[in-house]
């Protein structure tokens, strides 16, 4: 897991390379003009392309100018440099990059606030503001970026959108620039991954400048981004010798009449990741199907489900249920194990908010945001549902998976771990059950709970990118199910 920090922590960081690896703050600006503009040179492979670098004049504007002379050297033959000048003052560096820019073929204006710029070229790099913002833009520089948005260029961002908060909060009204691509230092931002963000970025690069890692890591901050690393580290590979009985008992309680397809998605999918022995508990109408749809599950009445329980090592419930069903008030009479809850078990326990502490520690929720919000209460942005599901997740002791494009997985100790992978590809119907599916195979396997949660969001992402880059543009949920094998061989494989 790599540990994400908050702006001020950022420029900690850029501080502490200064005075701890023998490098100057010009030479730092330097090295990340340089990774961005390796970057570009992939998006923007054409250097007859005309470009607009769009400058402030602190560090941020430092980066622009630093990238206008790395581009002109690379080749690219047609730049000009617009400063934006709605703070008076220079930083030293920004100073010091504009001195070695004038003496170069670049064309160099500068824009006060009088007329707004005629904008002809057609790739524009946002070099304006950075992640120093604190306060909505206002005045010019709110003028030039509702221009800028009007303009529909194709914008390249240094680092952070000119108007987005690098530290989460995206509040409704803000204005910001809209880039198609962001390549950012170090770190991404942690408002890169709320939703608020979408309109204002289509995609991030992280690119790395010299700073120390270790510096960074040990920075305090409950955030961390998750990486295939942990996966590795975390998953246990299959031993000769071990059979069914190895790999654990998981029972899935899922739909209801006339509501079987989102617990066999649930059950499927439990099965597809490894689980040793698979039962689900359907309504009695509904067991021949999945007689016919699973063979490989076995099968067990809501009834004699308690005189079972002690069989299996792990329990979800939720998918399909139906509403009106009580089915999680009589499990949680038995739990003493924890329970995976998705679905319309959510939905009851949101209509019954006393029960939330019955259930057993270190259960795994697994909502989608309106399911959250009938749970907790409605949030005015993401930044504020994730800090209510830290404080729930530590007050109850048990895991929320906040899903999302990036899934937030809340632990009971504070900790908030963002899942990089997955895809707009898998916005379609299934994807939750099929999640939860993933989730209790692991945890019937022996894995922790937090373990569980890891795995499941990682590996069910990691199935959606690779099918999508086999050109799926929209990936069904049964599809995703049939490639999880083949990811988890990706794992065995190493």
């Amino acid at each position: 897991m790599r540990k994400l920090v908050n702006s001020a922590q950022m420029r900690e960081a850029d501080k502490d390379a200064v005075e701890n690896c023998h490098i100057s703050s010009i030479q730092l600006m330097e090295n990340a003009s340089l990774a961005f503009s390796g970057i570009f040179r992939g998006l923007v492979p054409d250097k007859n392309e005309p470009l607009l670098i769009l400058c402030g004049t602190g560090n941020n504007g430092g980066d622009g100018l630093a990238i206008a002379r790395i581009l002109q050297r690379s080749g690219y033959s047609e730049i000009t440099i617009l400063i934006v000048r709605s703070n008076p003052h220079e930083s030293i560096d920004f100073s010091e990059n504009l001195r070695h820019v004038r003496n170069l073929p670049i064309t160099i204006n500068d824009w006060d606030g009088d007329d707004l710029p005629v904008i002809l070229e057609n790739t524009l790099i946002d070099a304006m503001l950075g992640s120093g913002l604190n306060k909505p833009l206002q005045g010019d520089l709110l003028r030039l970026v509702n221009h800028i948005n009007e303009s529909e260029k194709y914008i390249i961002a240094v680092d952070v959108p000119t108007g987005m908060r690098g530290d989460g909060e995206i509040s409704p009204g803000d204005t910001i620039l809209k880039a198609d691509e962001v390549i950012c230092f170090q770190r991404p931002k942690l408002s890169f991954f709320v939703p608020e963000s979408a309109p204002y970025m289509h995609r991030f690069h992280v690119v790395h400048i010299g700073l120390r890692e270790t510096y960074i890591e040990n920075l305090p901050s409950p955030y961390h981004e998750l990486e295939q690393a942990d996966i590795i580290r975390i998953y246990r590979k299959r031993t000769p010798f071990s059979h069914k009985g190895t790999y654990g008992k998981a029972l899935v309680i899922a739909g209801g009449t006339g509501m079987a397809g989102a617990a066999m998605l649930c059950t499927k999918a439990c099965i597809y990741s490894g689980a040793g022995l698979t039962t689900i508990s359907l309504p009695e109408t509904e067991e021949i199907i999945a007689n016919i749809y699973l063979p490989e599950a076995m099968t067990i009445k809501r009834s004699a489900i308690a005189s079972h329980w002690s069989d299996y090592t792990a329990i979800a419930v939720g998918p399909g249920l139906g509403t009106g069903t009580n089915i999680l008030l009589s499990l949680l009479q038995l739990a003493n194990k924890p329970l995976v809850v998705d679905a319309d078990a959510l939905n009851f326990l949101a209509e019954n908010p006393q029960l939330m502490g019955a259930l057993p520690e270190y259960s795994i929720l697994t909502p989608h945001m309106k399911e959250f919000d009938r749970l907790f209460g409605p949030s005015t942005t993401w930044w504020d549902r994730i800090q209510l599901a830290r404080e729930r997740s530590k007050a109850y002791n048990f895991i929320i998976v906040l899903k999302n494009r990036y899934s937030f997985i809340f632990l009971p100790d504070g900790r908030v771990l963002i899942n990089p992978t997955g895809n707009p590809a898998m916005a379609s119907g299934g994807m939750g059950d099929v999640l939860t599916g993933i989730i209790v195979s692991f945890l019937a396997q022996g894995y922790t709970s937090e373990e569980a949660a890891i795995l499941g969001c990682y590996l069910h992402g990691r199935a959606g990118d690779c099918l999508a880059a086999k050109g799926m543009a929209v990936i069904p949920a049964s599809q995703l199910i049939a490639q999880l094998p083949f990811v988890l061989g990706e794992i065995e494989l190493r």
